[in-house]
């Protein structure tokens, strides 16, 4: 039996550190905490190291594709694949924030939306059979997708919508935003929302292609919401630690063999919700 690995992405802190650590517990085979800025990311590993933990470190930066590919390649030669991805790099600018919201728009939908997204193209190839696969959304993208227009909103509810209809309505929300137009056009004015109906919807995207394309391989993948958690991007009120912010993704990595669902859902406080 080859040793099973568990990979985070964006987990030098917050949530993703979180993530990282309950795995450590729970998870039997090597728990990778991956970042983009290797210092930060091997203070992490130290810090979790005195709390007598031993995740490992690679560099993963998803906006960069070489990266990625560098990552995927080591998972692959050292592994053979991976058990558990979960893709947890994103991004959100401040409510006060001044920067203009089409720039904002841009900046947000590249990492949460299509860096996401490139993860899974390099990735999926080196999923292995049982595999666990959870993308960290949020409850935010359910309030956005209540603010969209109702053809908007038909059409990311649509089960037959593709990932090239999916990309092309991520574009022309950054297009519109850049514009100023995208209020008019049917878009709610949250960027961050957006990009997280992209990640949910991408997720029922491929998860639909992987009953198709692999169905005797019991991969499961979902997108999940944390809840609203105390971090650096969430800011100290929010009512949740980390740690339990942790307990869904975590929840969803660690779907016992054999089972057959959830699929393809969007899941928070481990339950499937409406989408």
């Amino acid at each position: 039996m080859s040793i099973r690995v568990a990979v985070v992405t964006g987990s030098n802190k917050g949530i993703g550190l979180a993530i990282v650590r309950a795995l450590c517990k729970q998870f039997e085979g090597d728990v990778y905490l991956t970042a983009r800025n290797v210092g930060r990311g091997e203070a992490a590993v130290k810090a979790l190291n005195s709390e007598g933990l031993k995740p490992l470190f690679h560099q993963l930066d998803i906006d960069d594709l070489d990266s990625i590919k560098t990552a995927a390649e080591f998972f692959k030669q050292k592994y053979g694949g991976v058990d558990v991805l979960i893709n947890n790099a994103g991004i959100a600018f401040k409510v006060a924030d001044t920067t203009p919201f089409g720039t904002q728009a841009e900046v947000t939908l590249k990492t949460n939306f299509l860096s996401t997204r490139k993860m899974w193209t390099v990735f999926s190839e080196i999923i292995k059979s049982g595999g666990r696969v959870v993308n960290v959304s949020s409850m935010v993208s359910v309030s956005a997708l209540s603010k969209c227009s109702p053809d908007l909103q038909q059409r990311f509810r649509n089960e037959n919508i593709t990932e090239e209809e999916l990309v092309e309505l991520m574009q022309r929300f950054v297009d519109e935003a850049k514009k100023g137009e995208h209020k008019e056009c049917g878009w709610p004015d949250t960027a961050y929302g957006v990009s997280k109906i992209g990640v949910t919807v991408l997720s029922m995207i491929h998860a639909r292609r992987l009953t198709k394309e692999r169905p005797n391989d019991g991969i499961l993948l979902n997108a999940c919401c944390p809840g609203w958690v105390r971090t650096d991007m969430a800011g100290p009120k929010a009512p949740k630690s980390p740690d339990e912010g942790a307990v869904t993704p975590v929840y969803l990595a660690l779907l016992p063999s054999g089972a057959k669902e959830p699929h393809g859902q969007f899941v928070s406080e481990k339950t499937v919700q409406k989408w």
